[in-house]
């Protein structure tokens, strides 16, 4: 993978955890709660908001359900 690629995923996955580390704060739970939910490992869910796991979509999906939005409104920037 080139470099202009490799930057583009980072950037990509350190915008997914940032969204699911806001949404997890909202909710006022921690990474170890959402991890229950989801039936994750807290180490995942922390690696996964740092940017750091490259999470599969159906794992990503389990997230979000966890955290109760729709995938759309996930996408869309509507975490509140």
């Amino acid at each position: 993978m080139k470099k202009q690629g490799i930057a583009s995923r980072d950037k990509f996955l350190k915008e997914i955890g940032i969204k699911i580390s806001q949404r997890r704060n909202l909710l006022g739970i921690s990474q170890e709660e959402l991890a229950d939910k989801a039936d994750l490992d807290r180490t995942y869910i922390s690696g996964i908001e740092r940017g750091k796991r490259n999470v599969s979509v159906f794992t990503l999906k389990k997230i979000i359900d966890s955290l109760d939005l729709k995938l759309i409104d996930f996408f869309n920037g509507s975490i509140k």
